[in-house]
């Protein structure tokens, strides 16, 4: 008598192909429509700005029409002098909020001084407060400032800069806290030991350490200055103090004499500096934006 076996069937893996479109192979199409989802607006304010036609018409297909005459004819408008504004606002709003950022935050984090908790407190409640509140004091104010500095008053660049500056002091502050907190303070003491003061510490051994941090808020604060408008529209009041949000939105506040190409041209050029700016603190921006939040 003999006895019969059954064997189980053998579970086959998955194939290499099958399992590699599991784990990786499905990122591609995910990844290839968020980049299409992201460049193409910007590939369309391309193809409008080489448009000679002045409009941004999905009547033709993209690049059909390619002329120069819209970049040609900026040279007809203010457009360079807007630039030449916004530049000076943006790189000194920058420097201003990392200078302002970085002082506050060095003393925040490493004094002990009474009222330190209330006023960190209340650098955070202020920033709770959206900064539509306070455009009819900000105008009101520099309209009194007006009439004893008037170069603190309306239409003033300096003005424009001075009001970015408080409005970024809040929030640069706590960015810059949570780094300063993660650089040791024995530093600071054994730079304290061979006689260094609090100057001679902040400059030469905190500041180098900082960098990261010091980029990304200046990079922030550019392009907040570069691209704001309200503000802007509200301080600046005359052609020749506009920025370009300001100047180059009277291309297209008339819906019968809107020049769209002129716009996009204007536009285009508008974001080579941020672009070069961006590549260039691109190394210090990941480390300045995650190393604040480990310890603070």
């Amino acid at each position: 008598m003999t006895a019969t076996t059954t064997q189980a069937p053998v579970r086959r893996s998955p194939s290499r192909r099958g399992r590699w479109w599991a784990e990786i192979g499905w990122k591609y199409p995910v990844a290839a429509v968020i980049i299409f989802y992201a460049a193409f607006p910007l590939v369309y304010v391309l193809s409008a700005s080489l448009s000679a036609s002045g409009t941004l018409s999905s009547g033709g297909a993209l690049f059909s029409d390619i002329s120069l005459s819209n970049y040609a004819a900026l040279n007809d408008t203010s457009y360079w002098t807007w630039v030449g504004n916004t530049l000076i606002v943006g790189v000194s709003s920058a420097l201003g909020a990392v200078f302002m950022g970085a002082c506050a935050a060095y003393a925040f984090s490493r004094f002990r001084f009474k009222g330190r908790r209330a006023g960190l407190t209340t650098l955070l409640i202020v920033q709770m407060f959206p900064q539509t509140v306070a455009f009819v004091s900000v105008f009101l104010l520099l309209t009194a400032l007006g009439d004893v500095f008037p170069a603190l008053g309306i239409n003033s660049k300096i003005a424009l800069i001075c009001v970015y500056l408080g409005g970024a002091l809040g929030a640069n502050t706590f960015l810059m806290y949570g780094f300063f907190n993660t650089i040791p303070t024995d530093i600071d003491e054994s730079a304290k030991v061979d006689g260094a003061t609090h100057a001679q510490i902040f400059w030469k051994l905190i500041m180098p350490l900082v960098t990261p941090i010091l980029a990304v808020v200046g990079l922030l604060a550019f392009i907040s200055a570069f691209g704001d408008f309200i503000l802007a529209k509200i301080v600046l009041v005359s052609e020749d103090q506009w920025t370009l949000a300001v100047g180059m939105y009277q291309w297209v506040s008339n819906q019968l004499s809107a020049n769209w190409g002129l716009f996009a041209a204007g536009a285009v050029i508008a974001a080579v500096p941020v672009l070069i700016i961006f590549l260039s603190l691109q190394k210090y921006i990941v480390g300045g934006l995650t190393a604040g939040s480990v310890k603070g």
